[in-house]
């Protein structure tokens, strides 16, 4: 779907409505997070819609490393070329050296989300291994974007920012399926540092948030997040 010119978001359903995201500043493609092992074709599809091929993709990142974000990585590398970057805290998982940390197994709201936690710590799906070219840092800057540290979901979650368009790719600090949330609970690894992430995350002037489960808002966004903000305080 066309979020705004240049900002190109889809989604799987059946992964928690987990969205991808590709952006095109008129340099190249930069692809933020893949969807599943078997969605790479929803992302080729994507680009032929747009008049544009794999060898327009000029950045692969991965905001972390849970599969329903990484699966179509491999092949999008492999049709690409294109380097792939992430925090170096989530490498060994994108390289398969290594399984995600289990997040809880209680069913916190909105329980809709358990059978994923359950999916993640039962380690029932894989994904291709990649290697990961580049561990990227606060304040880099990879195409258009740059990146914001947000660990709490996972210690190397990372979000992304353009300034010149207000749009912040949040990752999985936000969320808006089922409901709008600033994170599932039942799949914080650290809440100190989730609640700290999103309080960063809500100072930037974003009018476009890119969600990493649910459709992304197109306008209003800061606002939604801040006006959330006392959900953060609630959190056990």
């Amino acid at each position: 779907m066309d979020v705004a010119p240049g900002i190109y978001s889809l989604g799987n359903r059946q992964s928690g409505h987990v969205h991808a995201y590709l952006f095109d500043d008129g340099q190249g493609i930069t692809v933020v997070d893949t969807l599943m092992a078997a969605d790479a074709h929803l992302i080729l599809t994507e680009l032929a819609r747009i008049g544009r091929a794999p060898t327009d993709i000029k950045h692969l990142i991965m905001t972390h490393a849970h599969r329903s974000h990484l699966g179509g990585l491999a092949r999008l590398k492999e049709l690409s070329g294109a380097p792939v970057y992430a925090h170096e805290w989530e490498a060994d998982i994108i390289s398969a050296d290594r399984v995600a940390q289990p997040v809880s197994s209680r069913p916190w709201r909105p329980v809709r989300t358990w059978p994923l936690q359950l999916a993640l710590n039962l380690n029932l799906s894989k994904h291709p291994p990649v290697r990961v070219d580049e561990y990227v840092h606060e304040g880099d800057r990879i195409g258009p974007l740059t990146v914001v540290f947000a660990p709490g979901h996972s210690p190397g979650h990372l979000a992304f920012y353009w300034p010149e368009r207000q749009v912040l790719v949040a990752g999985d600090a936000v969320c808006t399926w089922p409901v709008f949330m600033l994170g599932w609970r039942g799949f914080m690894l650290n809440v100190r540092q989730h609640r700290a992430s999103v309080r960063r995350l809500a100072e930037l002037d974003s009018e476009i948030v890119c969600s990493g489960h649910g459709d992304p808002l197109a306008s209003g966004g800061a606002s939604r997040i801040r006006a959330a903000l006392p959900e953060l305080d609630r959190l056990a």
